[in-house]
């Protein structure tokens, strides 16, 4: 299993997920020209992929899911729930509605249900021959029945959206700092560096920080944050970063 972050931030979401003869995206808020061009500098095309996962309807995360499904015959995975916030972007006939714990040919897939301002939103738990990956954006507090789901696996790719103190001095009106320490709001560089410290284990060799706010937050203190809880000493930490891709991360 290999996955890069090609996207992360409040302009656009997306990362691809390579289990050898299946591969996935998750989530299409870049343009359809944007992920071609990136998939053709990695020696990939559309072809080679075998379906679209989705997080939830906000635009960062689907601005460019009609456009792909448009070019392409893949079909969208996503819990039933979530249709009635995609209807606009996709149509139904191109969804294949999923359970909690699903299988994409030999990929085992189970939502993590998150807790965002949105009608119906999830992350991942990705298996593949003994190797597995946690995705998880986009959510104000991680409930813990589906924090016991994460445990000890090879890689996250979670969001450390803000720090608090920036956020709370920074320019944002009240009701919008509200909105994002809520818990249906976003994870901060603090929260996320907590979970991680109870989560990872003797498995864990990469975490991807994601979703960092570009007026709340700086690599820096996202970085400063996993250090306090020892999270550097136990993984290779990387940030996702909005107009750069990460490098392709093998699990």
């Amino acid at each position: 299993m290999k996955f890069k972050v090609i996207a992360s931030g409040s302009k656009g979401n997306c990362t691809i997920v390579l289990c050898d003869n299946t591969n996935l995206i998750i989530d299409m808020g870049i343009s359809y020209l944007t992920l071609k061009r990136s998939l053709e500098e990695n020696s990939l095309s559309f072809t080679d992929f075998s379906g679209i996962l989705i997080t939830h309807c906000h635009t960062d995360h689907i601005k460019g899911l009609t456009s792909l499904l448009k070019h392409t015959k893949l079909s969208v995975y996503i819990p039933e729930e979530m249709y009635d916030s995609l209807k606009e972007y996709v149509p139904k006939e191109r969804c294949v509605f999923v359970s909690d714990e699903f299988n994409i040919d030999n990929v085992n897939i189970e939502l993590i249900h998150t807790s965002h301002d949105a009608p119906y939103s999830v992350g991942f738990v990705i298996e593949y021959k003994k190797k597995s990956m946690v995705y998880v954006t986009d959510t104000g507090y991680i409930n813990r029945k589906y924090l016991n789901r994460m445990v000890n696996k090879d890689a996250y790719v979670i969001e450390s959206n803000h720090d608090e103190e920036m956020l709370m001095d920074g320019p944002y009106p009240r009701f919008l700092k509200e909105r994002v320490i809520s818990d249906k709001g976003h994870l901060s560089n603090r929260t996320t560096a907590k979970y991680l410290r109870k989560i990872m284990g003797n498995n864990t060799k990469n975490v991807v920080l994601a979703h960092l706010s570009e007026n709340n937050n700086t690599e820096e203190k996202a970085l400063e944050a996993m250090k306090e809880e020892k999270i550097n000493e136990k993984a290779t930490i990387t940030i996702a970063r909005q107009y750069e891709e990460t490098n392709m991360i093998e699990v």
